[in-house]
């Protein structure tokens, strides 16, 4: 509607002052000083007006008539409800979009489609602390049918390593005993200055640090992984004793390390 007005509107302007004078008329100018005027205002209705789809189930609960006035008195905003998704800027269903409330035995999202500010406006206030106490405050005989949604958080899966842990202890003893303390078999043969196996699986991103230590300094000096590290530069002295594993072997490291327990640090240094 608005911008069949302001074509109307530029339309009409043009007309006038298309005419066989050089200079433009006193109407044309006064119809142009006009247009100019109003075209903020057309643009600010505009903004300050969209759609938003709901299905049937939902409009007949009242909520919606319950929460539009209230929004549009508090941002001089109005809301046109319409039936068509495809032909809306806020869509409140079941589908996609963010959790916004629950109730007529369903949990409603809302998916806001293109940026109108009038549309980003309401998005905020529904899921602002105010929007939200708005729908929980709706009530029909005494009751509130509507709440605010349970957020159920999904577990995290955790990870699973396919690698034989028996083959994983014996290459790690063997490869990176020298250094780490892998298991107590080794505990008076490695370096005091490395950190053990089990200080490592302390680590948030242990796993990552395992699947990736032939990158971290100073592995790539003397490790050598089959099928994936770079052979030793010809021009420099290779290592007096490389480590050479396969990914076969450190999967089944991982695996080893994913059934160690953390070693206990205990609690934080406290400075007073």
């Amino acid at each position: 509607m608005l911008d069949a007005d302001i074509g109307g509107f530029l339309g009409l302007g043009m007309c006038l002052l298309v005419t066989p004078y050089t200079r433009l008329s006193r109407i044309a100018m006064l119809w142009l000083a006009a247009l100019l005027w109003l075209l903020p205002d057309l643009a600010q209705a505009d903004d300050k007006r969209f759609r938003l789809s709901a299905p049937v189930v939902l409009v007949e609960s009242g909520l919606l008539g319950y929460l539009v006035p209230r929004f549009a008195l508090k941002t001089g905003v109005r809301v046109e409800v319409v039936a068509e998704a495809s032909e809306a800027e806020i869509i409140l269903g079941q589908e996609e979009g963010r959790a916004v409330f629950e109730g007529a035995g369903a949990v409603w999202r809302m998916g806001v489609s293109g940026t109108h500010p009038g549309a980003a406006l309401f998005a905020d206030w529904l899921t602002s602390e105010i929007g939200q106490r708005t729908v929980t405050s709706y009530e029909v005989a005494g009751v509130a049918p509507f709440g605010l949604p349970q957020v159920v958080e999904k577990p995290e899966a955790a990870a699973v390593f396919d690698g034989d842990p028996a083959l994983g202890k014996e290459v790690s003893l063997l490869q990176c005993g020298r250094c780490h303390v892998v298991a107590p078999e080794n505990r008076m043969g490695a370096i005091g200055s490395t950190p053990s196996f089990a200080v490592l699986r302390t680590f948030a991103d242990w796993d990552a640090r395992f699947q990736s230590f032939f990158a971290l300094k100073p592995h790539p000096a003397f490790t050598q992984v089959a099928g994936v590290t770079q052979p030793f530069a010809s021009h420099l002295p290779s290592p007096i004793s490389p480590i050479e594993v396969t990914l076969d072997e450190l999967e089944a490291i991982i695996a080893y390390v994913a059934g160690l327990a953390p070693a206990d640090l205990g609690a934080p240094i406290q400075v007073q």
